[in-house]
């Protein structure tokens, strides 16, 4: 049945006297989908999207009918153009894609049209939250101090977003000092449904950040992309996702006094990755999911990509409209949010039976206990009473099975510091409540306060040697604390608001003391960091640092005050009080009553009014920052800003693409490699290539940042690709005690010498020679880092291949011009033998390109021999095809945009070179 021949368009009430237009899902059921009620909400939402912009070309009749007719156990090959309403960025992944966009601008100018083409076809909010570190904690003015040095770090990326505020007419900026973009988003940005003259809509987006997800909580669908993919979406280009399966998670039942929402995270977290809901939606329902405050469910789908999925939904019910409400939303705005979902007939928790699911799991919400994750992964869940008997475990564990390799030693001596203290293994040196997953949740919030408080009050200290801090996602956090007279024990015990942005979680932790990293690194203690974010990949939250646990923020407390993670916290005590007596974890632990009682003082929506109402007023330091102004940049010298090298060749026929023949292997990867081994990360080091070439600029050590601020600067960025301290490169050998080196080395071909990768790679590229990377399963695992495609396209690498790949990732390397392929089941590098002195060929795409096609990857071994192996090529849709024939999906868009000719996989005739 054509779509086509419905007329949807309909009118709603939304209170007496207003009412508004939208475009009718039940209607469209009554013209012949019989089903459609049953298709979960998230899919709805999205369905009402295909309806609203069906153009016939970039959306047409047939993919409204095929979504419509959307079957839970049905074969997913079809894909969706899906339209989204606006777009979030943070200003780690917003610089470069608005480098990017000032690049386009110049090409258009280069090719005599107006650069205002060039233009952001939706709404676009950038928040500044990933600059700020952590470089002073326990000063009276810590958050004054950190955020003097972030603007002295970052005057030049500041000056360059001022200059995209005034040249895109769509672009707005929330500035450094207001919060964490997921969690502003949800306080502020979003508006659950939106108006357009008289036509209402769902409220979509798209954000520059794997923890978009968080905005699921309020019913909104919306997911992580990567810039490039964004930056489609923002120039009018629908994005592309295959038709998902949907995973229905059933929460029952109630959490227990003494259990958080922390806890269920990770619990589900556990339970989701054990399920492989990797690439598919999830959508929550239930008795127990109507129950979670909409914090709590924040919380959850905040941790999507924790958890492997594309989104964690929970639809729009009352408990929405009332978060709404409480967090400053106008009465119209809840009033038409309410009555436009119930006259879809989305309004409402479902219950068990009523939504055709792909597959339904079940979590008794009285099962989940108190716990944390790690070292390494937040899908590693540990039973709190556990803690201390795995962590001993991990330390005498092989290294090569994810210990630490200490079997033999002493493993409770202790080493002197020069101040007279001590240090040993498990150690707690960082601990941080920080992230949008927890600070956006006053409950956890509220309960680590009130532990401060019973802690100070029994005389309980941290230790001086452990960084503490507090970064808050919002100011509203700080103002409900302060209210409920929280703050005071809360600094008492070291944990002084440092920021408002996203610093621990995202590696922004800061320095140690010196005598502490020596200590560390002379004696390779593994010693622990706490923090109550949603990341805790190796080398992600201090280089020196190897084991790296998430909790709730209460527990962040709870663990500065015993000062180890080797403990036990059931049964020994954290410390001893001012009166000599033993004080146990029970005896300060917050009442989940106690805590209700404090929650009254979070939900003014006055407050959330006056703190979001103004981002200029008292914001000196934003102030003073001057800018250029025009339509196109003046790009000047920087070493932080650059024109991005991807458009230096750019023609309006797309150059043919080169075949791969005689490649060498840049580098093999065993599994989980996340975009934080892949993507510049963290502070750079002299002696490096980035550190080098700084240093050659003019740089002075002390000034090089980290390689998140200068993820504007293209030469720093490719120079730190696959440079990560942590990363292991299969093909180099064991050092002399036989433990896998680490760090961004590999071996050159032919002669077999070390060199970094860097440099290696641009020895390949003066040769001619193409280069792969080979990796095993959950490649690109992590935060939806650009760099981590674009660094692996300026590298020279043609093709990854890999048992499996992230989705965020997969869709970036495909956007970047990168091949992604993944072996058949059962074979890798190490069974097909790859130890880096092959050579090898890829055929298959002489004659054209398909979606998930079979190609041949055939290995030229060192010693003559010769062996072939099926791949299948992970480039899944047919806009992809199109997306790498113009060598990347920015080009493809541009030459849209100028009326260039289509190059498209039915056009392709032999155009490939050989």
């Amino acid at each position: 049945m054509s779509a086509r021949a419905f007329d949807t368009l309909r009118e709603f009430v939304i209170a007496p006297g207003r009412s508004g237009r939208f475009h009718s899902l039940p209607a469209l059921e009554a013209a012949g989908f019989a089903h459609l009620g049953r298709l979960p909400v998230s899919l709805r939402i999205i369905l009402e999207s295909l309806l609203r912009n069906l153009d016939g070309k970039r959306i047409t009749e047939a993919q409204v009918c095929r979504l419509a007719g959307w079957q839970a156990l049905a074969e997913r090959s079809e894909e969706i153009p899906f339209v989204v309403a606006r777009i979030v960025l943070q200003d780690f992944t917003g610089v470069p894609l608005l480098c990017d966009l000032a690049a386009m601008r110049d090409v258009a100018q280069r090719f005599g049209k107006d650069p205002r083409i060039v233009e952001p076809k939706v709404p676009v909010d950038l928040v500044v939250d990933h600059s700020v570190q952590v470089d002073h904690f326990r000063e009276g003015n810590a958050l004054d101090l950190n955020m003097r040095l972030e603007f002295h770090r970052n005057a030049e990326r500041y000056r360059f977003i001022k200059w995209g505020m005034q040249a895109f007419d769509t672009f707005r900026v929330v500035p450094p000092g207001i919060g964490i973009v997921h969690q502003v988003n949800l306080e502020y940005l979003a508006r659950g449904v939106i108006r357009d003259g008289d036509l209402y809509y769902p409220d979509t987006l798209v954000g520059t950040d794997s923890h978009t997800t968080m905005i699921n909580a309020l019913g909104v669908v919306g997911w992580g992309v990567g810039g490039i993919e964004a930056e489609a979406g923002m120039l009018g280009q629908p994005l592309y996702i295959l038709t998902p399966d949907v995973v229905g998670v059933h929460l029952a039942g109630r959490l227990r006094e003494g259990v958080t929402a922390t806890d269920l995270v990770l619990a589900v977290t556990e339970m989701l990755r054990k399920a492989r809901v990797v690439g598919k939606f999830v959508e929550f329902f239930g008795d127990g999911a109507a129950s979670l405050t909409l914090p709590d469910r924040a919380t959850l789908a905040n941790m999507a990509p924790e958890y492997g999925a594309t989104m964690g939904f929970f639809p729009p019910d009352e408990v929405t409209a009332a978060y709404l409400s409480a967090t400053g939303r106008s009465v119209d705005e809840v009033e038409a949010f309410v009555s436009y979902f119930q006259a879809q007939e989305l309004f409402g928790m479902p219950r068990t039976g009523e939504i055709d699911y792909s597959a339904e799991l079940e979590l008794d919400l009285s099962s989940v206990v108190p716990s944390v994750a790690g070292p390494g992964r937040p899908q590693d869940r540990i039973p709190l009473p556990e803690l201390k008997e795995r962590f001993d475990a991990l330390l005498e564990q092989d290294a090569g099975k994810g210990g630490y390799g200490k079997a033999g030693l002493d493993l409770a001596g202790r080493h002197a510091l020069a101040d007279s203290d001590t240090l040993g293994h498990g150690d707690v040196l960082i601990a941080a409540i920080t992230s949008c997953t927890n600070t956006s949740n006053p409950g956890v919030m509220l309960a680590a306060g009130l532990l401060a408080q019973k802690a100070v009050a029994r005389g309980l200290t941290v230790a001086s040697k452990i960084k503490t801090s507090l970064a808050p996602g919002s100011r509203v956090v700080t103002d409900y604390l302060g209210r409920a007279g929280l703050l005071a024990p809360l600094e008492a015990l070291g944990f002084r608001v440092v920021a408002y942005g996203c610093t621990t979680c995202i590696g922004n932790a800061g320095p140690l003391a010196p005598l502490l990293e020596e200590a560390l690194v002379g004696h390779d203690l593994i010693c622990a960091s706490v923090l109550s974010g949603n990341r805790n990949f190796e080398a992600r939250i201090h280089p020196a640092i190897k084991a790296n646990f998430l909790m709730s923020p209460p527990l962040v407390v709870a663990f500065a005050l015993a000062g180890r993670v080797g403990i036990d916290l059931s049964r020994e005590p954290l410390g001893w009080g001012s009166d000599g007596q033993p004080v146990y974890l029970r005896d300060i632990w917050p009442s989940q009553e106690e805590v209700g009682a404090m929650l009254a003082r979070a939900t003014d929506p006055d407050t959330y009014r006056r703190l979001y109402a103004d981002f200029a007023t008292g914001n000196p330091l934003w102030n003073a920052i001057s800018t250029s102004v025009g339509e196109v940049y003046a790009w000047d010298a920087s070493t932080y800003i650059a024109a991005p090298p991807f458009f230096d060749q750019f023609g309006m026929v797309p150059a043919p693409l080169p075949l791969i023949r005689g490649a060498r292997a840049l580098a093999v990867f065993g599994d989980s490699v996340t975009t934080d081994h892949i993507s510049p990360a963290g502070s750079i080091k002299p002696g490096s290539p980035a550190g080098r070439w700084l240093e050659a600029h003019g740089v002075a050590p002390d000034e090089f940042n980290s390689y998140g601020s200068r993820r504007g600067h293209h030469e720093v960025m490719m120079r730190g690709t696959f440079a990560n301290v942590r990363i292991r490169n299969l093909m180099l050998p064991a050092d002399a005690s036989g433990r896998p080196v680490e760090g961004g080395l590999t071996v050159v071909q032919p002669g077999g010498g070390l060199s970094t990768i860097f440099d290696a790679a641009m020895d390949y590229i003066a040769a001619g020679t193409p280069t792969l990377i080979f990796a095993g399963e959950e490649y690109g695992t992590g935060s939806s880092r650009d760099w981590a495609a674009k660094g692996t396209r300026l590298l020279g690498v043609k093709a990854v291949v890999a048992k499996s790949f992230e989705r965020i990732h997969r869709s970036n390397l495909v956007g970047m011009g990168v091949l992604p392929l993944q072996f058949e089941a059962g074979l890798d590098a190490a069974t097909l033998g790859i130890c880096g002195d092959e050579s090898f060929d890829l055929t298959g795409l002489e004659k054209g390109i398909a979606p998930r096609q079979r190609l041949t990857l055939t290995i030229r071994r060192g010693d003559g021999r010769i062996a072939q192996a099926s791949v299948l090529l992970r480039i899944d849709t047919p806009v992809e095809v199109d997306y790498y024939l113009h060598g990347g999906i920015l080009p493809f868009v541009l030459r849209e945009l100028l009326g260039g000719p289509e190059r498209s996989a039915e056009s392709l005739e032999g155009g490939l070179d050989p």
